[in-house]
């Protein structure tokens, strides 16, 4: 999906325009993948515009740098306000905010602790990461050949630019075989996660989703999703998924800052339940989207408000 550019980008702080917001070819991330981001919502509400679990995402995005040992020159509070800024600034109601921390110009030896850590913060207008329809209707999906990481290669815990190189593999696979989306396994053949995206599956009016040791991202949307899913009284499992039990679900969905909770009618062309979102999804989806569009009240305080 193109970007859609906006005015400003937030950088090492202070505001720049948008096309002159660049970096040196030879900075290090570019090379070695050496960068820690996040992806964040911020929606428009009938009292404004509001960013969606920021401190929850500054938090996460903190910790993925220590694992990294990559020292933010900035707090959590700074980052976290120069989000809610950069929203403002750009006058965006509604958008997809992209913070990002990488290692820049210094030295190209794989031992990164030399170089520079930067740190932007762009926002621009974004729909539906995989249509506007298929909130409704739900994609197509296939298992993917390729797997998700061991525990002993790369920390699935981090969100680090790097570990998306596997994402993309998923991805193109998917598109090359006519579907929408890929669906990762881990090194084990089990349920980990879509390329981008969290999964949960519904059987007999249980949800199950895949366990943190499945190599898995902690989404943060999948953990709103579990609590929205308890407040309504739905019994919900972390645990291991084999395979083979999402052919025989009665409703599959993805979760994520982009994705939001989409629905999955087919996998590896076997339709899940009515082939479309089942109830359950429907009665998450209408929940989720009434809190972020201040439909209803903000019970779990998931929603900064934007001053401008």
């Amino acid at each position: 999906m193109p970007i859609n550019k906006s005015d400003f980008i937030w950088f090492d702080g202070a505001f720049v325009p948008w096309d002159e917001a660049k970096v040196h070819v030879l900075s290090h991330a570019l090379h070695y993948g050496s960068s820690v981001f996040e992806g964040i919502r911020s929606y428009e509400t009938s009292n404004g515009s509001a960013v969606f679990c920021l401190p929850q995402h500054v938090r996460r995005m903190f910790r993925s740098c220590k694992i990294y040992r990559m020292e933010i020159p900035f707090t959590q509070d700074e980052i976290a306000q120069a989000i809610a800024d950069t929203v403002a600034k750009n006058n965006l109601p509604s958008c997809y905010i992209r913070p990002l921390v990488f290692r820049g110009y210094g030295q190209l030896g794989v031992e990164p602790r030399t170089c520079p850590v930067n740190v932007i913060i762009a926002a621009w207008e974004w729909g539906a990461y995989l249509g506007p329809e298929a909130l409704e209707q739900g994609v197509d999906v296939g298992v993917s050949s390729w797997r998700r990481m061991a525990p002993d290669t790369t920390p699935a815990f981090a969100k680090v630019g790097g570990h998306y190189a596997n994402s993309q593999l998923i991805r193109m696979e998917a598109a090359e075989n006519g579907f929408d989306e890929g669906i990762a396994l881990d090194i084990y053949g089990n349920v980990s996660e879509g390329s981008g995206e969290n999964i949960f599956i519904v059987q007999d009016g249980v949800l199950y989703t895949p366990q943190l040791s499945s190599s898995i991202l902690g989404g943060i949307t999948r953990s709103c999703v579990m609590t929205l899913a308890r407040d309504l009284g739905y019994e919900v499992k972390e645990t291991v998924i084999p395979r083979e039990q999402l052919y025989v679900s009665d409703e599959i969905f993805f979760t994520g800052t982009a994705a939001e909770l989409t629905p999955i009618r087919s996998v590896d062309h076997i339709v899940i339940g009515a082939g479309r979102r089942g109830p359950i999804t429907a009665q998450l989806q209408n929940e989720f989207f009434k809190i972020v569009s201040g439909e209803v009240p903000d019970r779990h305080h998931w929603l900064t408000p934007v001053q401008r």
